[in-house]
């Protein structure tokens, strides 16, 4: 349902993990996940977007990043809670 919503807003969701692309299809499977999964194994769009943490090899900083319809990043969220934050994050989108 969050899925469509977002999309009522024209706003299109990704996550990201470390993981390979069949352990994130397997999540995906697994959880029933609304939205895709992108892979950044080699850490480098974590590092260039601050959300790697050397002292976590394991995994990324939980944050979102808010980019606008023209490219550039309008908003950087960081710390937020997977459970509360798609619904808190849909109203506050226009």
């Amino acid at each position: 349902q969050l899925q469509a919503e977002f999309q009522q807003k024209n706003t299109a969701i990704f996550g990201m993990s470390y993981d390979t692309p069949a352990d994130n299809a397997a999540f995906v499977e697994k959880y029933r996940f609304a939205f895709p999964l992108l892979c950044d194994t080699d850490r480098s769009v974590a590092k260039a977007y601050g959300a790697f943490d050397p002292a976590e090899l394991d995994y990324p900083k939980r944050n979102t990043y808010v980019i606008g319809a023209d490219g550039k990043l309008e908003q950087v969220l960081e710390a937020v809670n997977a459970k509360t934050h798609p619904k808190s994050l849909l109203d506050s989108l226009a």
